[in-house]
């Protein structure tokens, strides 16, 4: 069977293949683990499935595109277990997009975000996002100048979903760290670079699955998806009810703190 093109690459496509597969060796909670909102995630899912849910959204973002833009997704460079989150081609040039959300080593939303030249650091810890940004960026530059000699060099971005705080003290010489909510317009914003051909044979280049390292054929697409849209329902549900269980928790507490204030009150004036 024919490998499918990678413009029919779903939005985390590869980190949802890893997700569902580890889901498939986790035991199902008891219910009475599900009735006090135990997460269904296994314990390596949860920054799966956070890292999903920040591909999704960026992924999103994306589409919103005009036309002369195209937009890949999960673009597989070694194997199923690595891959491009997005890339895009359009007149303002080629760009490899990192989404990054918080919950795993990588991805980190509601963190404070430090940037310096060549440093950055998520809720103060170092981190090498910078380092890998340029790596990829580098990796499908020597890959699309073996066919386009003279094309303009790709741009490593950093597109971070939902940071608390994002300062970027000195900006990195090669690395765009941008708010994902203003990728979209910085993007449009650009100078054109790249003719409507250019971007054409650069899309078609990137959309061949030749072009690319091997994976095996997995499930369809829109069954992952679905299966997906499934998981993240449980993940959400469980979370209202940790939250409706902590409410109960807080008004017994506010009820017995009353209750115990009553009962001083009753025998401060017996006695």
């Amino acid at each position: 069977m024919d490998s499918p093109t990678m413009r029919q690459r779903l939005p985390a496509q590869s980190v949802i293949e890893q997700l569902l597969h580890e889901q498939g060796r986790t035991p199902p909670l008891s219910w009475l683990a599900r009735l006090f909102g135990g997460s269904p995630l296994g314990v390596d899912g949860r920054p799966r499935y956070l890292v999903a849910k920040g591909e999704i959204t960026v992924g999103a973002l994306l589409e919103a595109l005009p036309p002369e833009w195209t937009v890949f997704h999960a673009i597989p460079v070694a194997g199923r277990n690595s891959d491009i989150d997005h890339l895009v081609v359009g007149p303002g040039g080629i760009f490899t997009i990192d989404s990054t959300c918080h919950g795993g080593s990588t991805r980190h939303g509601g963190a404070d975000v430090w940037v310096g030249k060549r440093v950055m650091l998520v809720a103060g810890q170092k981190v090498p996002h910078l380092r890998n940004s340029e790596f990829e960026a580098e990796r499908v530059t020597n890959l699309v100048r073996e066919r386009m000699p003279l094309l303009t060099p790709v741009q490593p971005v950093i597109a971070l979903v939902d940071p608390r705080r994002l300062t970027i003290v000195d900006r990195p010489e090669q690395v765009k760290v941008i708010d994902a909510q203003d990728l979209l317009r910085w993007l449009v914003k650009l100078h054109p670079v790249l003719s409507a051909g250019e971007v054409q044979e650069v899309s078609d280049l990137v959309d061949s699955p030749a072009t690319w390292c091997p994976i095996e054929q997995a499930a369809a697409a829109d069954d992952l998806m679905d299966r997906f849209t499934v998981l993240d329902g449980q993940v959400r549900s469980a979370g209202v009810r940790r939250v409706l269980w902590a409410l109960v928790g807080a008004a017994t507490a506010i009820g017995g703190t009353i209750s115990l204030l009553h009962a001083l009150e009753v025998i401060r004036l017996a006695g």
